[in-house]
C-alpha cells in the first residue's frame, strides 16, 4: 500500500514545519511527515525549509536562543512523531548563505536521531549527494533516500543510488511513470514521489504503487491511498 507522508506536517490550517504541523498530521493518521533541517550557528538542527528566517536572517548565523517560537528542533518533533516514520531532509544547498563543505550538518542529524532511539524509523533524504554519503558515514544504519530535483535524468540517477547503497529515491511528481517505478523496484529502491497534491496524481500514483507520495493535501491523499 502507498504511504502518506505530511509535507513539513499537515500545513491546511498549520504553519509548515511546526510542532502543531506535526501533531495535526500525527492525529489524522498519515503515515510519516517530511521536514528540514538545518543547522544553527551554535551546533543545533533547526526545522526550518528556507534557508533564511524574515525578519532575522539565515538559520546558519542564529543561535538556538535567537529562534522564533514557531521553529521547533529536530529533537522536539521526534518526540511528538510516534508512530510516524519521519523523513529528515537535510538542507546544506552549495548557494544557501552559511553552506558548509564539511558536512558536519550530516553526523550531528546522525546522533541526534540516534540519541532520540530513531535510529531504525527515519528516512534521511537530502538533493546533495554529498550529504547522503556524509550521513551514512557517520552512521550505516540509517536508511538514505536521493531526492532528485526536476529533469533528473533517471538511468544515471538510478545507478548512482544503488552504487551508493540508498534505499529510495525521491523523484518529483511530473517525472514519475510505470517505466521508472519498476526500473526502482528492480534494483531494491522504494519510490517516494514529492509533491503529490492533484487528485488525479494522487489515484495514479497509488495505482502504479510507488512507496511512498509526500503531499500537501493529507486528507484527501489518506483517502485515496486507503480507497474510502
Amino acid at each position: 500500500m502507498t504511504a502518506v507522508f505530511a509535507h513539513r506536517g499537515c500545513t491546511e490550517g498549520f504553519a509548515e514545519n511546526t510542532l502543531e504541523a506535526f501533531i495535526e498530521a500525527r492525529r489524522l493518521g498519515a503515515d510519516g511527515v517530511e521536514l528540514d533541517v538545518r543547522l544553527t550557528a551554535d551546533g543545533a538542527l533547526a526545522i526550518h525549509h528556507d534557508a533564511e528566517i524574515a525578519g532575522l536572517g539565515p538559520v546558519s548565523a542564529l543561535t538556538v536562543a535567537d529562534l522564533p517560537a514557531h521553529v521547533p528542533l529536530l529533537d522536539q518533533v521526534l518526540a511528538v512523531c510516534e508512530p510516524m516514520v519521519v523523513n529528515v531532509e537535510i538542507k546544506n544547498a552549495p548557494g544557501d548563505p552559511g553552506h558548509d563543505p564539511t558536512e558536519a550538518v550530516a553526523a550531528l542529524t546522525a546522533q541526534a536521531i540516534a540519541d532520540a532511539g530513531w535510529t531504525e524509523r527515519v528516512l534521511v533524504s537530502s538533493f546533495q549527494v554529498s550529504t547522503l554519503l556524509a550521513v551514512q558515514a557517520a552512521d550505516q544504519r540509517l536508511a538514505l533516500g536521493a531526492l532528485w530535483p526536476f529533469l533528473t535524468p533517471a538511468e544515471p540517477a538510478l545507478e548512482l543510488a544503488v552504487t551508493s547503497g540508498f534505499r529510495a529515491v525521491h523523484p518529483f511528481v511530473t517525472e514519475v511513470n510505470a517505466a521508472l517505478v519498476g526500473r526502482a523496484h528492480a534494483a531494491g529502491l522504494a519510490v517516494n514521489v514529492w509533491t503529490v497534491n492533484a487528485p488525479h496524481d494522487l489515484v495514479a500514483f497509488v495505482e502504479l504503487g510507488v512507496d511512498a507520495v509526500i503531499t500537501d493535501r493529507l486528507g484527501e491523499a489518506l483517502s485515496i491511498a486507503r480507497g474510502n
